[in-house]
Parts: C-alpha cells; sequence; structure tokens
C-alpha cells in the first residue's frame, strides 16, 4: 500500500507560513533543494490545496526562464509530469498535469491507495495535512525545520485533540542549521 506523506519547511516554533503570510524564511539553500529534488522522486501524486497550488504553479513554465540553474531545471523536470489533485472550492479549472479532486480528501486517498502505482502520496499544506491526520490517514511526517521563530500562522501540526505517537526514522542536519526530521506513524 502507497503511503501517505506530509512534508513542508517549517519554522523552530511550528509554523509553515508566518503571521505576515510570508514564508521568505524557508527559501532553501542549494543542500536543501538538492535533497527535495531528491525527495520529489519518491512521490507518485501530490495532493494540494488551492494556495500551495498557485504558489508551485510557477514550475509549470519555469523552465523556458533562461536565468534557471541546473538544479531548478531538474526540478521543473521532475515536477511538471507529477500528477497532481488540486482541493478547492473556488477554482474551476487548474493547468499542467493537475486535475480538481472529485470527491473528499479521505475518499480520493482511499482510492490512490487502492489503484496500482509507484511513490508516495504526498500532501502539502497545513489544511489538507490536518483533515488527513485527524482521519489517521498520514504514514509519514517530514519536516524541514528553519532555524527561525516566526511568531505565529499557519501551524505545521494539525491542532486535534488526538494522540499520535511517532518513531524517528530518519534526521539530516544541513550546513545552513537547517534540520531534516522524518517521523513515521507508530501503528
Amino acid at each position: 500500500m502507497r503511503s501517505v506523506t506530509y512534508s513542508m519547511s517549517v519554522s523552530l516554533d511550528g509554523y509553515i507560513v508566518g503571521p505576515d503570510g510570508g514564508f521568505d524564511w524557508s527559501e532553501p539553500d542549494d543542500d536543501v533543494f538538492r535533497f527535495w529534488i531528491d525527495e520529489i522522486r519518491g512521490v507518485g501524486v501530490h495532493l494540494m490545496g488551492r494556495r500551495l497550488y498557485e504558489t508551485m504553479l510557477y514550475w509549470e513554465t519555469a523552465d523556458q526562464d533562461p536565468s534557471l540553474d541546473d538544479a531548478m531545471l531538474e526540478w521543473t523536470a521532475l515536477w511538471k509530469p507529477l500528477p497532481k489533485v488540486v482541493f478547492s472550492t473556488t477554482l474551476s479549472e487548474v493547468r499542467g498535469n493537475a486535475r480538481l479532486a472529485s470527491g473528499g480528501l479521505v475518499e480520493e486517498i482511499e482510492r490512490l491507495r487502492a489503484e496500482p502505482g509507484d511513490g508516495d502520496i504526498a500532501i502539502g499544506g497545513a489544511t489538507l495535512a490536518a483533515e488527513a491526520a485527524a482521519s489517521g490517514l498520514i504514514d509519514e511526517y517530514r519536516a524541514m525545520v528553519h532555524p527561525v521563530l516566526v511568531g505565529g500562522g499557519i501551524p505545521f501540526f494539525p491542532r486535534h485533540e488526538r494522540r499520535v505517537d511517532l518513531e524517528l526514522v530518519e534526521t539530516r542536519t544541513f550546513s545552513s542549521r537547517v534540520v531534516y526530521l522524518r517521523h513515521r506513524v507508530a501503528r
């Protein structure tokens, strides 16, 4: 069965976006960006909400930008063909290799898990992750922890009244002082 993973950059105080809506503090250096490139290779489908979809739209045409370096071109070559499912009540269409979700998140994940396919089912965005976590559907939490306190905003971890025991699977510290933490849900 395909694993459901939730990966995002997060501030040390637990936010993916600061109180002002900014996330410039999470811009990856070369080593972290290379890590994200390697990580996306293991993804078979990416689930995201409207905000993340709109943020990532840049990568659908980024390969046309002559100023892109080799790593960014490599990311674009991996991102563009990756199947994406967008959950939105306001969008009527999406671009690239994306489709609007036809049902709820739980139904979509159950359908994707039942289909043959390689790679993880990746969730991007705190709102979708909170819904998946509340339904017990996340298998791994992958946090790229940045050495910054932003003081509020959108939290990485969903706020719900359920305890979830985790098992540390992997850690990595980058030269930029960013720390990667990968935890598997203990079942």
